[in-house]
């Protein structure tokens, strides 16, 4: 027979605008016997603490809730505690028996109820804490969204944002304190924004609308223009094809070495979801190339630009295996040195693709297929081009490109 475990130290409650009313009996029980409430200075108010609330750290941390570890503690959060929420980062520190929760409905889903949307069928994105790109992976015509935000001047941000994007005719529903008595409901353009300053909390909801057909393509092989780069960028079409020599899947860890504009990588993450990049690249110029490319593409929560020779970077396989990646793109600087030690450190079932244009690398790369095996590609391009008052065939480079799965 198996020993009862520890009773919970921990109750996360969620809290709405209507306070103590919205809580169910067990929450309002656990407010009652904690020693401790810790959260927010409008959710210790809506909870009516006094002596025992406190509020959180500015910058947040939850080291003091952790503090009390033993004592009967609560802590409050928004709706949901799982859903963007604190639940989850506190979580990561203890042991499920060590905490219970009571949720309450999430913002995402109240809004989702008032307005009648299939919430499975809507992207729910907390920018409480992101920046507008990171809407960009997802923004185009008739997709719907419900976005939590930072305060409320941040309506009017997000609306003007929309407009730059090409989405100034999306309808916004703003939803300001939404679930208690100062709930309000106010509706405009996002191009002929004219409300008033809200009161946080507050949320938009709104389904993107665009008259020029904005919004990225789903298709790897975007345009080089939409790209900050100084010339040295892999060309559209061999973009594409590159991502598919890498075969993204979800949760894995590309390192772009040689990384350049980190255009690879950005195709590399919009391919599929919960991947994650390391650029690496040599030219401090370029690495600044690559945190623009991450902040506009909404990327920069999943790709890490890191300022460092090829060689050294690999080097930290010896001593970090969580960062082992499980795919590599070589763009640039491939040498005997570089391949040798990826051979030797990464694990058995890490895919492996390398670029060249040079006829030195060409050579490299032949080498090791011959030894390796793999697929060995020539990929020779031409566009149409003005020939005097004619056209003909603009050649690209030839590039030569060898995958392997390690």
């Amino acid at each position: 027979m198996s020993k009862p475990g520890p009773l919970p130290w921990l109750t996360i409650i969620g809290i709405g605008e209507d306070g103590l009313n919205g809580l169910s009996p067990a929450s309002r029980t656990a407010i009652g016997e904690a020693e401790f409430v810790f959260g927010g200075a409008r959710h210790l108010k809506l909870a009516e603490c006094e002596d025992k609330g406190r509020a959180w750290n500015v910058p947040f941390s939850i080291t003091p809730v952790l503090d009390c570890k033993d004592h009967k503690t609560v802590m409050l959060v928004s709706g949901d505690p799982f859903w963007y929420g604190a639940g989850a980062t506190i979580g990561d520190f203890l042991t499920p028996t060590e905490w219970v929760t009571h949720p309450s409905p999430s913002t995402f889903s109240m809004i989702a109820a008032r307005l009648g949307w299939r919430i499975e069928e809507t992207n729910c994105i907390g920018l409480h804490a992101a920046p507008f790109e990171r809407l960009v992976p997802e923004l185009a015509n008739g997709q719907s969204f419900i976005c939590t935000l930072r305060d409320g001047t941040s309506p009017e941000n997000l609306a003007h944002w929309l407009t730059d994007q090409g989405f100034g005719v999306s309808a916004l529903d703003i939803f300001e304190c939404l679930g208690g008595p100062n709930e309000r409901h106010l509706t405009c353009r996002a191009d002929k924004f004219d409300l008033d300053t809200m009161a946080a909390p507050v949320a938009v909801a709104f389904e993107a609308k665009s008259r020029t057909n904005a919004g990225l393509s789903h298709a790897p092989g975007r345009l080089e223009t939409c790209f900050v780069n100084d010339g040295q960028i892999t060309k559209a079409p061999v973009r594409a094809m590159t991502i598919a020599a890498l075969q993204p899947r979800p949760f894995d860890l590309l390192w772009d070495l040689g990384a350049g504009s980190g255009s690879v990588s950005v195709e590399y993450l919009l391919a599929a979801p919960k991947t994650r990049a390391v650029c690496v690249e040599t030219r401090e110029d370029r690495v600044k190339n690559i945190v623009e490319n991450a902040r506009r593409f909404g990327l920069d929560h999943r790709m890490t630009p890191v300022h460092a020779d090829l060689m050294d970077h690999i080097d930290t396989l010896r001593f970090s295996a969580t960062q082992a990646p499980d795919v590599i793109f070589i763009g640039g600087g491939a040498n005997d040195a570089v391949l040798i030690a990826i051979f030797e450190l990464c694990a058995p079932g890490t895919r492996l693709v390398i670029n060249s244009v040079t006829l030195e690398t060409e050579s490299l790369l032949t080498q090791w297929h011959g030894a390796k095996g793999g697929h060995l590609l020539k990929l020779e391009l031409s566009e149409a081009a003005p020939l005097g008052r004619m056209r003909g065939w603009d050649r690209a480079r030839p590039v030569v490109q060898w995958s392997v799965t390690l």
